[in-house]
């Protein structure tokens, strides 16, 4: 009975529901995805240099039948109350949609995807299918006047920082405007003026430039780009060590002496002059000849050893000169049209002032000492790692700092990094982005020969450009499929390739078998793959001496003074300079992302051509990878990319020779002497 009793009083009392909270965005119908480019869902930004286009994609779509509008905002990242200027997207296919803008200053900007259900569009296109079947209309023109009166009655002066879309049929499409056309769509015409007035594609477009956007949808999160220098992105690079400018191997060259070397190396179309470290070398442990583990009294030592009683990072090597003595070698390189590049290797010599006065920067053994550092089997006894993680790791992040600020002040503006991947990725990311605080014009360019993404992560945290594995890619197959993963793939977005074709490091085992045809090979890739590319000085002799059974060369200068003979015979410098011309000349060159690679019937012959974005500049570059034989075969020309028949004649001009060939079809023969003709540039008449 009690049971009965409770069942009873339940019916007769019904339990209220709680009020439903619904959610505040339940009219944004729009919905936007898979926004790019971006890396790492945002964490990091995309690059580009002044000038440079980003073309954004996302897939925006709503439920049921209605349209949707959607338009790429930007603007200068830093200023929240800096205008968004926007584009308007327009459909590719499967709800992906695309726009396009040109970033113009150095520095940050910030892009988001917005998108809506577009009320009036999808009006029109109901009103469409109902007069193409034959349909009255006359209810829905009414229909339409009275959204353009709202929409024209809720205009005021001013719109708020959002900018209309650039278009012509906008400019004096304003309340007035507006309302003229809701009186004759609203109006008495004849039903056919209605209809076209209601379709016309000018009244599509100020109704969409006036849509309130009250239900907007904005991808999240608000993407960056960082935007920087021309030089960032392409030049060519000599490394020298001013040291070995001088006459005589018994002593170093001075400033004097070395500036001396710049004009030779301007003529051979160099874009950047880069040093090894410039600093006082300790003398402790003190390396020799060869990577001896004892010097001779007269060995100069690794410049890599930084710091002595001279001074440290912000002193210069008495055998170099002064401060002074630096300055008007930058001053000098600049007249040349040079830039100088700076070695910046963030360790010290047992002998570095920071040893004694900072000695809470050095990691330390149980026994006191210092750790030096090692790659086993390897030790290097004459250098000490900073501890970037000490208890005082904020004031070594702080000096750190300063010493890029110290030589910006000196007329640098372009650092290699050594060794970067030994340091914390928090720290370039801190540092590089302090520096482009107020000095968003530096570049900096990455020396890591190490794991992939590890590579890959120091890009992403800001350096401009990084090394490769360009020198240890030679075969036909490993070229392409490496130079595809960094041009074609979304690596591109945040890693710039410079391809060096040497470092005072590395001597390849094809340069040192191959003789002066392994050179030429290796430089004309390096020149026209790349964007940007170096070679370390040497190369234009072809100094091919090593070690035995290494890649270290013999007598290197990172550990003697070298005297060079430049004009001794075997040289490649003219075919330098050639190709130095032909990338100053054809900015097709400059591109990266544009690169192409072409069939080619023989393993041994590459092809690939480069663009500029509109189109009006194209090369397509074929070399013979064999230092050794001549190698002949067929290569396959893009003809439709370059908007030709497949049938067509065309001629073809190599720019290193000056020939003018007659080439017909899609397949045309070659034929490449390693011993004289190495390689095609290859510019089309189109």
């Amino acid at each position: 009975m009690k049971s009965n009793d409770r069942a009873a009083r339940a019916a007769r009392s019904p339990i209220t529901p709680s009020p439903t909270r619904l959610p505040d965005d339940r009219r944004r119908r729009a919905v936007v995805e898979a926004v790019l480019p971006q890396v790492d869902g945002g964490r990091f930004p995309i690059k580009r240099t002044e000038g440079e286009e980003v073309v954004v994609t996302a897939d925006v779509f709503t439920d049921g039948h209605d349209q949707v509008a959607a338009v790429v905002r930007y603007r200068a990242a830093g200023d929240p109350r800096g205008a968004w200027r926007e584009v308007p997207m327009t459909p590719l296919d499967n709800d992906r949609w695309t726009a396009r803008f040109t970033v113009e200053t150095l520095g940050r900007y910030e892009y988001t995807v917005h998108a809506w259900v577009d009320g009036f569009a999808s009006w029109q296109a109901e009103i469409s299918k109902k007069v193409g079947a034959g349909q009255d209309v006359a209810s829905e023109l009414l229909e339409g006047a009275a959204m353009i009166r709202r929409t024209a009655e809720a205009i005021r002066p001013a719109t708020g920082p959002r900018q209309a879309p650039a278009d012509a049929a906008v400019a004096g499409s304003g309340r007035a405007w507006l309302l003229a056309r809701a009186a004759i769509v609203g109006g008495d015409d004849e039903p056919s003026v209605r209809v076209a007035a209601a379709l016309d594609a000018d009244l599509a477009a100020a109704m969409r430039a006036h849509d309130a956007r009250d239900a907007a949808t904005a991808s999240d999160p608000t993407l960056e780009v960082v935007v920087e220098r021309a030089r960032a992105r392409e030049g060519a690079w000599y490394e020298m060590f001013p040291r070995s400018a001088g006459p005589e191997p018994s002593r170093s060259a001075t400033f004097e002496e070395a500036a001396a070397r710049l004009p030779a190396i301007a003529d051979l179309g160099f874009d950047v002059v880069y040093l090894p470290p410039v600093h006082p070398i300790g003398r402790t442990f003190r390396k020799g000849r060869n990577h001896a583990l004892v010097a001779a009294p007269s060995d100069p030592g690794s410049p890599w050893a930084i710091g002595s009683e001279a001074g440290g990072h912000t002193a210069i090597e008495p055998g170099l000169g002064t401060l002074e003595d630096f300055d008007r070698f930058v001053a000098t390189a600049r007249r040349l049209g040079l830039e100088v590049a700076l070695d910046i290797a963030f360790q010290a010599s047992p002998d570095h002032p920071y040893v004694r006065e900072h000695p809470e920067w050095f990691r330390h053994r149980p026994d006191g000492s210092i750790k030096y550092a090692e790659n086993p089997p390897k030790k290097y006894q004459d250098i000490y790692p900073f501890d970037f993680e000490s208890p005082e790791a904020a004031a070594l992040w702080e000096e750190m700092k300063s010493i890029f600020l110290f030589w910006i002040a000196h007329g640098v503006t372009i650092f290699r990094v050594d060794n970067p991947h030994t340091k914390p990725f928090r720290f370039w990311e801190w540092v590089i982005g302090e520096i482009r605080r107020t000095h968003p014009e530096t570049v900096f360019l990455s020396e890591a020969f190490t794991r992939p993404k590890v590579m890959r992560y120091l890009a992403k945290a800001g350096f401009s450009q990084s090394y490769t594995y360009f020198t240890w890619r030679n075969t036909k197959a490993e070229l392409t499929e490496y130079l595809t993963e960094l041009c074609q793939t979304d690596v591109r977005e945040y890693l710039r390739p410079n391809l060096f074709a040497n470092t005072p490091d590395i001597l390849h085992a094809f340069l040192q078998t191959g003789g002066r045809p392994a050179f030429e090979i290796r430089f004309v890739l390096a020149a026209t793959l790349g964007a940007s590319y170096g070679i370390y000085s040497g190369f234009e002799l072809a100094e091919n001496r090593a070690i035995p059974g290494t890649e270290e060369y013999l007598d290197s200068e990172k550990y003697q003074i070298r005297a060079w003979d430049w004009d001794r015979p075997g040289h490649i410098k003219e075919l330098i300079s050639r190709v130095n011309r032909i990338r100053h000349a054809h900015p097709a060159l400059g591109q990266t992302w544009t690169l192409r690679f072409h069939a080619a019937d023989s393993d041994q012959l590459i092809a690939y051509s480069k663009r500029t974005p509109a189109g009006d500049d194209t090369l397509l570059v074929v070399v013979n990878l064999d230092p050794v034989h001549v190698q002949h075969g067929w290569v396959q020309v893009p003809l439709h990319e370059w908007g030709l028949a497949p049938d067509a004649t065309y001629a073809m001009v190599d720019l290193l020779s000056g020939e003018r060939y007659t080439w017909r079809g899609e397949w045309n023969y070659v034929r490449l002497d390693p011993g004289s003709r190495p390689a095609h540039i290859l510019a089309p008449e189109l």
